[in-house]
């Protein structure tokens, strides 16, 4: 078995505002990153369109429906301040839940081993009924669901490592007892949610706020201390990454310090852990990072870890 990649040219379609930071070149240079010879080894396959029903499990019909009637055909509209769509928005939208799903498919079934999303929009700022942050629908909430309620697995756990704060993936799952769901996130900062008293119904969120101008060394310790034994507690059939890349050192939107080596570091942890309880199972999707070389060097980081994983029986 071997790494999947997932995507589509579909997300290069949804476009931002000029100057907007989540702008179809984050695509181009995720995908120049993984271009080259010693990504030769990846399954590339193209997103699917995401099922109406695999939304349905986390957003109600009536929202889908009246989404997708602000779509425009020409121009662009604002669903929120930061939150725009135009007439490619929707596909880009459906194919970046479609790909998450496709990912939980193929590594449930074992036909890959780990898998990476490459898409946008993100999805960790989509609540149930509200798109916000870039984000229109919960992409990585939608595939956990998928592998809890269509696959049957028993438990899954959620890391979210973007610098800011997974608010809809948080209220997607907060009444999901099954899962399991960590967000790591600059604090303060955007969005203001994920305080650590933020537990969820059942106990199963935890929220790690780091502070402005910290760095991987504080990263590392929050992880060491609290994600990972919560993890092995937990002891997930598979492991979904929110994998932001908006912490590195020279993002223009946040104030933490990791670099390339920290996200190599944790995507090595992460999957060490999966290893252990999933078989290796691990499904990670893109949501932030907007420093277009930082980006590719971490994502480049970030799929190599993926791609060195043991096979697991």
């Amino acid at each position: 078995m071997t790494t999947l990649l997932v995507f589509h040219p579909d997300c290069t379609g949804h476009v931002t505002p000029a100057g907007h930071p989540e702008r179809p070149a984050r695509m181009g240079a995720v995908l120049d990153a993984l271009s080259g010879p010693g990504f030769a080894a990846l399954l590339r396959e193209e997103a699917p369109l995401a099922d109406r029903a695999d939304l349905m499990r986390c957003h109600p019909a009536e929202w889908i429906d009246r989404l997708h009637a602000m779509m425009p055909d020409e121009g662009l509209v604002a669903l929120d301040p930061d939150t725009h769509a135009g007439p490619g928005t929707w596909q880009a939208a459906l194919r970046g839940a479609g790909a998450a799903c496709h990912a939980v498919d193929a590594v449930i079934s074992g036909r890959a081993r780990n898998a990476f999303a490459a898409v946008r929009p993100p999805g960790h700022h989509a609540e149930r009924t509200r798109s916000m942050g870039f984000c229109l629908f919960g992409t990585v909430a939608i595939a956990a669901k998928r592998a809890l309620d269509h696959h049957r697995l028993q438990r899954v756990a959620v890391v979210d490592f973007d610098v800011h704060h997974g608010n809809g993936t948080q209220d997607l799952l907060w009444d999901e007892p099954r899962l399991r769901f960590v967000s790591s996130h600059q604090m303060p900062l955007w969005p203001g949610s994920g305080h650590p008293s933020e537990t969820g119904a059942h106990g199963q969120i935890v929220n790690i706020p780091l502070p402005p101008g910290s760095g991987g060394a504080a990263m590392r310790r929050a992880y060491e201390a609290q994600v990972f034994p919560l993890l092995e507690d937990h002891a997930p059939e598979l492991l979904l990454i929110s994998a932001g890349f908006d912490a590195h050192a020279a993002d223009p939107l946040a104030e933490l310090n990791w670099d390339s080596a920290d996200y190599r570091w944790l995507t090595r942890r992460l999957c060490e852990i999966a290893g252990r309880h999933a078989g290796g199972r691990v499904v990670s999707v893109l949501e932030g990072g907007y420093d277009l070389q930082a980006l590719a060097a971490c994502v480049a980081a970030h799929v190599e870890e993926l791609m060195e994983q043991p096979n697991h029986a």
